[in-house]
């Protein structure tokens, strides 16, 4: 299986990008021992319509385009599911089983999503009900994908 994180808005050099690097890097190495093939981000560009409407639909449109076939999809949302890290390992660890080909993380922006794609999505996960920057969040995202490979492979940097 891929893992894939669709994110709105460019990553500029910096703390934030070297702790996403650092995190990708490592789940990477530990991810292919359990049937991972990869951790891949994708960085869509937010649109620049003034309305919220249209950004967020020109977004969706982008989003969508980037999503390979068949891929789980999971929105990032401040109403999704709450989930401890154990869970979240479980989670992957389920599609994985499945033989599920590709899971995609979709992290919007200012904005939100478009409802266009919660029709697409299986989940919606939430890591608080605060709003988050994107780079926050990619960040959060990939220490969380990296501890779902600690657990899964019985690591142990996960401490409950």
């Amino acid at each position: 299986m891929r893992i894939i994180i669709i994110a709105l808005g460019k990553m500029k050099q910096g703390p934030e990008r070297e702790l996403v690097d650092r995190y990708m890097k490592r789940a990477r190495s530990l991810g292919r021992g359990l049937g991972i093939k990869g951790f891949d981000i994708i960085e869509i560009a937010e649109s620049s319509a003034r309305s919220s409407t249209v950004r967020k639909s020109e977004e969706a449109k982008k989003i969508l385009d980037a999503i390979p076939d068949n891929a789980h999809l999971v929105a990032l949302d401040e109403n999704g599911s709450h989930q401890t890290s154990k869970n979240f390992a479980s989670f992957i660890a389920k599609d994985i089983e499945r033989g599920t080909k590709c899971m995609v993380f979709i992290i919007g922006g200012p904005d939100g999503l478009d409802e266009s794609i919660y029709r697409h999505t299986k989940s919606r996960l939430s890591f608080s009900p605060l709003t988050w920057p994107h780079q926050i969040v990619r960040a959060l995202l990939s220490e969380q994908l990296y501890r779902a490979t600690t657990i899964l492979a019985g690591h142990p940097y996960h401490r409950p």
